[in-house]
Order: C-alpha cells, then sequence, then structure tokens
C-alpha cells in the first residue's frame, strides 16, 4: 500500500449519533468560518467522469441518499446505491470522512484541516474551515445533531462546533492532544459517552459532562477505528489486523479477536443483530459478532488474487452495504 494511502485511510467512518444530553466542552480560540488563510486559494473539485470507480475513503448513509467522498475534493450522491452523481464540491483537498446528523445537515473532513458542510443532503457544499498552513489534516468527524460535531485528526488536532458550523473551535483536551498523537476516530458510545481511539495505543473516554479521561491500552500500536459494543462497551480495531473489545470502557478489560490476519483494518460499522463489520487491506473484511467470534466475509489474497484493493470504509444501507476504497464505491451483502 501506497504511504499516502496509508496516511489518508486514518480516516475511519463516523456514525451520526443523535443528541440526547451532552454538556459542552470547554474551548479556546474560535476559528470564524469560512477560515482560508492569506496566501491560499481554495480551487475547486473537477467534475469527472468515472468519479464512482476513483479512490474514495468514507462512505455514508444519510436515511434516504448515501454519500462517499475522496480524493482531490471529489464528492458523490446516490439515492439507489448503484447511480452515481458528482456534486460540486469547493475544495480539491482529499477528504477523509462524511457523517450526517440527518437527511439534509452533514459534514465532510480532509486533508488542509478543511471542513465542508451542506444543509441539502449533499448536493452542494460551503467551507467553513481550511488551513493548509496548518499542516495537520483532518482524519474522522462525529456529528451528534445538526448544531453539534466534533472533527478531529493528526497530531491532536481537534475541534468542535456548537452552532451548525458558524464556528469552529478547539477543544480543551490535554489528556487526549497533549502527546499530538493521530486521533483517528471518535464515536458516541451507547451510554451516551464519547470515546476516542488512535496513534500509539490511544484510547480515551469523555462523560456527558466534565474532561476528557485517558485509558489503559491493550494494544500499543495505531488503532484506527472505534464503535459502541453493548450496554457500556466499545470494539477498537487497526494496525495489522488487531482488534480488541470490552463490555466495559471503564473496567480495564479487553479481549482480543484474533482473526488471523495481520492486515490492518480501517473502517468499521455496526449490523445490527450480527455485530460489527470491518474492512480494511487487500478487499479484506471482517464480521465481529456479538458473542465475540468472528466471520471472514472477503479476502482477496485468500481468494488467490494477485492484489486487492484497499478498503477504508464501510456504511450499512438499506438491506445491504456499502463500501469505498482505492477502487471506489461497492455494494457488499453478508453472506455472499
Amino acid at each position: 500500500m501506497k504511504t499516502t494511502f496509508k496516511v489518508m485511510a486514518l480516516a475511519a467512518a463516523a456514525a451520526a449519533f443523535s443528541l440526547t444530553a451532552i454538556g459542552q466542552d470547554e474551548t479556546s480560540t474560535a476559528a470564524e468560518a469560512p477560515a482560508a488563510p492569506a496566501g491560499n486559494t481554495l480551487r475547486a473539485a473537477e467534475i469527472m467522469p468515472r468519479v464512482s470507480q476513483g479512490l474514495l475513503l468514507s462512505v455514508t448513509s444519510t436515511g434516504n441518499k448515501a454519500v462517499a467522498v475522496g480524493e482531490r475534493g471529489n464528492i458523490i450522491v446516490s439515492t439507489d446505491g448503484t447511480t452515481w452523481t458528482q456534486s460540486p464540491s469547493p475544495v480539491n483537498s482529499t477528504l477523509t470522512a462524511v457523517a450526517f446528523a440527518d437527511d439534509d445537515n452533514g459534514w465532510a473532513v480532509g486533508h488542509d484541516a478543511v471542513i465542508l458542510h451542506t444543509t441539502d443532503g449533499g448536493k452542494t457544499w460551503d467551507v467553513q474551515h481550511f488551513d493548509p498552513d496548518l499542516q495537520k489534516p483532518l482524519l474522522n468527524l462525529l456529528v451528534i445533531d445538526a448544531q453539534y460535531a466534533y472533527a478531529l485528526g493528526a497530531y491532536g488536532l481537534m475541534l468542535q462546533t456548537t452552532d451548525g458550523g458558524d464556528t469552529w473551535n478547539e477543544v480543551d483536551a490535554p489528556p487526549v492532544r497533549a502527546d499530538e498523537l493521530h486521533l483517528s476516530s471518535m464515536t458516541r458510545l451507547n451510554t451516551g459517552e464519547l470515546f476516542i481511539a488512535g496513534e500509539q495505543g490511544t484510547l480515551a473516554v469523555r462523560g456527558l459532562s466534565g474532561p476528557w479521561t485517558r485509558l489503559e491500552s491493550p494494544y500499543p500500536g495505531s488503532f484506527y477505528g472505534a464503535l459502541p459494543w453493548g450496554e457500556k462497551g466499545a470494539i477498537v480495531f487497526g494496525q495489522r489486523g488487531n482488534i480488541f473489545l470490552t463490555a466495559d470502557v471503564h473496567a480495564g478489560s479487553w479481549t482480543q479477536v484474533d482473526t488471523g490476519s495481520k492486515l490492518s483494518l480501517f473502517g468499521g460499522t455496526i449490523v445490527n443483530g450480527s455485530g460489527a463489520l470491518l474492512v480494511g487491506a487487500d478487499d479484506y473484511s471482517v464480521l465481529v459478532k456479538p458473542d465475540g467470534s468472528f466471520e471472514v466475509v472477503t479476502d482477496a489474497k485468500a481468494a488467490g488474487a494477485t492484489s486487492g484493493g484497499t478498503l477504508s470504509g464501510v456504511a450499512t444501507w438499506k438491506d445491504g452495504l456499502l463500501v469505498v476504497g482505492e477502487a471506489g464505491v461497492k455494494p457488499l451483502a453478508l453472506g455472499n
């Protein structure tokens, strides 16, 4: 896998969660939107054929539509998961993640610390944040509702909005940000708590209010994704095929899911009733079931393929799944 793609594939799929009751972080240094620094020019993405077959890094379902993003600022939208239309994008920066609060309101983030916003289901997008001089790509985001979202990325970068993106503020979270490690994924646990996974085994949790707390990690390597697991737990995954799960993130007890694969896992989604579907290098995907057992769904190497395109993201879509990666977007049905 090319080094550039490894960096981009740190972006793990982030699901949109409804806001119930969650306190606001203390913040500093508001960034007014758009925030294009002097001397840097925004360049729109080109409208091109076969974008749905090019490098895509993240895909999500808005409810009635599927939206995927990727290299060169490309954004595509579909109502059936088969026919895709490219949306005009105001940037040509690589987009690493996309998530929606509802069928209309969503965000995409990426390189150059760019944050894009849509209020019409992905048809049109506005720039809310853009800072190439920062040299810190945003890798993922978590959308709570149409007003409240987080964006996080390389070297401890973490931004937050509580006003629909009119302003984005740096989050005051020393336990998570002080070491300037790459923050790959933020998810909302079924307790309502926020949970982060990242470089060098970084794991952290924040309750409905109060500060972030670093957790003891079961693995010193990089995690690229995290998902809620059961009532109080999480499942984390990443470098060299490492997967760990816990029934309670505060208990400090993690169980490794040893699939025998060393292929890195970059994206995942919860499949109701079935567990967590994780995707990664060489067209590899594995379903971790609720009881902790697993089933390999696709594996290019095991199938004897000379090369397998890396998968970077996955989302549930109607009665199946959509996966994205080096070869674009395609459907995936469990059991096939």
